[in-house]
């Protein structure tokens, strides 16, 4: 699990020259929710009843792949209402104002993210914790968990599907690539990144979906989900194994003084 393959080799190297080496096909991952990002980085539309609310739009050379699976869904960018990012950083937000454009979307950030992600696009709503977002049907209720940026936003909704609820989820800002010496956001990072994890670990998530394809094999359950009546995601063990995960990579970067 959480493993590097050939294709995450392949795509990372090549994803500038040739972004489309990582397109994948659009597909829903539980009721009204849609996976329409590229496997550089995750993007998702979620569908109300009232509107689109779309999750990091990712960068600007993948934009088109993007517009490209909200079409192919039946959707189209004028019916997404709101724009949320879970941090700042461009693979996340460099496409926010491309949909903005073609939506008129209210954009979203966390409030200690708002001024680094000015370089991208200005923020309608910021975030602090425990503030929830409603739409439609659904209500999104956020959690500051600072570490891999200061603003992190990790998020939670409820979603019925075949008569049963679930908890959908998201850890908005995994990578440990900014926690080692002199990447730091911002000071006391690494704290702040154990205190998020036992923050997240408290919430019980049936539905883990991934700021990066690679946090919880979003390619390869996708290819299950597109040829099978099963549902992958719908796993209630996969989130405290993630974070867990997290953690243990932490720990070596602490210990080793990277």
């Amino acid at each position: 699990m959480f493993r590097t393959s050939q294709l995450h080799k392949t795509v990372m190297t090549q994803k500038d020259a040739c972004p489309w080496v990582g397109k994948m096909q659009p597909f829903e991952i539980i009721n009204g929710v849609y996976y329409v990002g590229t496997y550089q980085a995750c993007c998702y539309l979620i569908d109300t009843g009232d509107g689109l609310i779309m999750i990091d739009p990712g960068y600007y050379n993948t934009a088109y792949l993007v517009l490209d699976s909200i079409y192919k869904l039946g959707f189209k960018p004028e019916q997404i209402k709101y724009i949320i990012c879970s941090h700042w950083h461009g693979d996340h937000a460099e496409a926010v104002n491309c949909f903005k454009d073609l939506s008129g979307a209210k954009t979203v950030i966390g409030r200690f993210d708002e001024e680094k992600a000015k370089r991208y696009f200005d923020a309608d709503i910021t975030i602090a914790d425990g503030d929830t977002l409603s739409l439609g049907n659904i209500t999104i209720k956020f959690i500051e968990t600072p570490g891999h940026t200061k603003g992190t936003l990790s998020f939670f909704f409820d979603v019925v599907d075949g008569g049963k609820t679930y908890c959908v989820g998201q850890f908005g800002g995994a990578g440990r690539n900014t926690l080692v010496k002199e990447k730091y956001d911002f000071e006391g990072a690494v704290e702040a990144y154990y205190d998020s994890i036992a923050k997240l670990k408290e919430k019980k998530v049936d539905v883990f979906i991934g700021n990066h394809c690679w946090n919880n094999n979003t390619y390869e359950k996708s290819q299950i989900k597109l040829t099978s009546k099963e549902n992958p995601f719908i796993d209630g063990e996969v989130w405290g194994q993630f974070l867990d995960y997290c953690k243990e990579n932490l720990d070596q970067i602490v210990k080793e003084g990277r």
